[in-house]
């Protein structure tokens, strides 16, 4: 049973955010803010798990509302909700924190299943900024290395998939680099998200990306 925290300055989209969630059994409450200054408040006094982030908020935006509440609890998973999805808000979500990155157009039982899933330890991404995110790594991984902060026990092939991953590169491209069957390289590029925990390869490319960030 989780504490959600919806952050939301339109009443007619907490309001239905709040009913969808309040069904769900791994909700224990729901918290509301209409500014990222009564989220930080609310995150201050209460233990919340989760945190449903609008961007567009007054005053403080949700990005910057984002770095201040990890900075409270850096267990916080935050989930982005918004109708924003430009390259710069994007990253800088990423950088801030925030775990999963959805549009408002998103299913409500898709929102929850990622919301569950997020808490538990997983990232989730809209589809459609994934090519945001690859074009972001792509560029950075020209101007420097990334390493992470923990170690995946990768071995120095699977090191070696995984930068060509971030740099953009199919698993056809990867097997004709390395001169390796493109079987291979799937069996590679499958170890490698099962030793990061992550689900897919765009997920693999979050987590390279905000080593670097």
């Amino acid at each position: 049973m989780y504490k959600v925290l919806i952050v939301e300055d339109h009443a007619l989209i907490r309001f239905g955010l709040k009913t969808a969630f309040e069904s769900k059994e791994f909700i224990n409450e729901i918290y509301e803010a209409t500014s990222a200054e009564e989220a930080i408040n609310i995150v201050k006094t209460h233990k919340i798990d989760a945190v449903i982030m609008d961007l567009g908020l007054p005053s403080m935006n949700g990005i910057d509302a984002s770095k201040e509440i990890k900075k409270i609890n850096k267990d916080i998973k935050i989930i982005i909700l918004t109708s924003h999805s430009s390259e710069q808000e994007v990253l800088d979500s990423i950088k801030a924190g925030a775990r999963a990155y959805c549009s408002k157009d998103i299913n409500p039982e898709r929102l929850a299943e990622t919301v569950l899933s997020v808490i538990e330890g997983a990232l989730w991404f809209d589809p459609k900024i994934a090519d945001v995110i690859l074009k972001a790594v792509s560029t950075d991984k020209k101007q420097q290395n990334f390493s992470f902060d923990e170690d995946y026990n990768l071995t120095d092939r699977e090191k070696e998939v995984l930068e060509y991953i971030c740099e953009g590169l199919t698993n056809t491209e990867i097997s004709k680099i390395l001169d390796v069957s493109i079987n291979t390289v799937k069996v590679h590029v499958s170890s490698i998200i099962q030793k990061l925990g992550v689900e897919d390869r765009t997920q693999v490319v979050v987590k390279a990306f905000k080593s670097i960030g």
